[in-house]
């Protein structure tokens, strides 16, 4: 330890000094540019929160964030995102069409927008506006509908109401059951012309063509069925119109005789039940179908009761001879093209019978034979009668 009485060593105070100089400035030079980018970094953060807020407060925030008042907005089908930028705008619920359309682009929303009735509010913020209207959770102004084929006009009239195209089918019905309005077609003009048209079921039975089709939620039950019809016409070409009048048909017993075989077999045996049922009609045999029935009672009974065989009904076809009055559902493009092109083979070989195997799978046995045809009826009705069993139908 120094004495308070040695000599001051003035030589190492300078060295120390010299160290702690060193020292603090390496330090410095250390953190010098973090220093210089944390402050840029800073001052490039409050320019930037600056002018997003400016954004912000010019262009993505809600018009007006106390404005809770809905205002119904509607998408049109095809509109365009610059036609829908603009009525937003137009409306007051945008701040800027420009900004909105960029963004929509920007975040590939452009082809997502759904056409559709909205419910919007001036509070909702641009991105909040742009999720609702890509998300569908407006009314829809369209909807698909599928006809089934082998459906019939109550059955079209049922899943419209379903889907709630409709909450009461009774318009829809009547004009199925007349055809007001609809008769500027050249298949339901002459279907007017034909025998106790007045007794028909359903005037349009038959010609509402299935297929999946677009409608309007809102479309009248005229537009609906136009829209029917007129696929009707496509299906109906005018080489199947040839061939109607070859076989010394018109269009009417061609769809009734394809309604037939639409509910009768599976699409792999249409040419043959068609087969069979040009045999009788030629030999002048009742058709027998257990369709005709089912059409009557509204019931699908496999097998029939002998009161159900009685039903006096021109449809019935175990009492009248040829086709019943009219078709008995709307067939297939398939059992239009069987109808008029019956199974050449079958019809050579004079096939005038056929019956169910399974009713689960459609499988049917054909027989030549009226014997033939009892001997497999006798194997095969026991499955029927389960079949009915089953589905509680005593």
């Amino acid at each position: 330890m120094a004495r308070w009485d040695q000599p001051y060593d003035h030589e190492s105070l300078r060295d120390e000094r010299q160290y702690g100089f060193y020292w603090y400035s390496g330090i410095w030079n250390l953190l010098r540019p973090m220093l210089v980018v944390l402050a840029a970094l800073v001052l490039v953060f409050g320019i930037g929160s600056t002018v997003y807020a400016m954004i912000d407060s010019a262009y993505l925030s809600p018009v007006n964030p106390e404005d809770q008042t809905e205002i119904p907005f509607t998408v049109e089908s095809g509109q365009s995102l610059t036609r829908v930028s603009t009525n937003l705008a137009e409306e007051g619920i945008i701040k800027n069409r420009s900004v909105f359309k960029y963004y929509c682009d920007f975040a590939g929303l452009g082809q997502k927008i759904q056409a559709g009735d909205y419910t919007l509010r001036k509070n909702m913020d641009m991105f909040q506006i742009a999720e609702l209207l890509t998300t569908g959770d407006g009314k829809p102004m369209t909807t698909l509908i599928t006809i089934i084929p082998g459906w019939t006009v109550e059955d079209i009239a049922a899943m419209l109401k379903e889907q709630g195209v409709y909450k009461d089918t009774t318009e829809f019905l009547n004009l199925c059951r007349t055809g007001t309005g609809l008769s500027d077609y050249y298949f339901i003009q002459d279907a007017l012309k034909t025998a106790r048209i007045g007794e028909r079921k359903y005037l349009l039975e038959g010609y509402l063509a299935p297929n999946t089709y677009e409608i309007y939620t809102n479309a009248a039950p005229t537009e609906v069925l136009k829209k029917l019809l007129d696929q009707t016409d496509v299906v109906l070409t005018y080489d199947w119109q040839e061939r109607a009048g070859a076989l010394g048909m018109t269009v009417d017993q061609v769809l009734t005789l394809a309604s037939l075989i639409e509910k009768e077999a599976k699409t792999a045996d249409f040419t043959k039940v068609s087969a069979v049922f040009h045999n009788r009609i030629k030999d002048g045999m009742k058709l027998g179908s257990d369709v005709t029935i089912h059409y009557i009672t509204g019931e699908r009974r496999m097998a029939l009761r002998d009161s159900d065989l009685k039903v006096d009904s021109p449809y019935n076809t175990y009492l009248y001879a040829g086709l019943p009055l009219g078709p008995i559902c709307n067939p297939s493009a398939a059992a239009v093209q069987a109808a008029l092109y019956p199974d050449e083979a079958f019809q050579a070989e004079k096939y005038l019978y056929f019956c169910s195997k399974d009713p689960n799978t459609g499988e049917l046995a054909f027989s030549k034979t009226l014997e033939e045809h009892n001997a497999a009826v006798a194997i095969y009705a026991p499955l029927w009668k389960q079949f009915d069993e089953e589905r509680g139908i005593q």
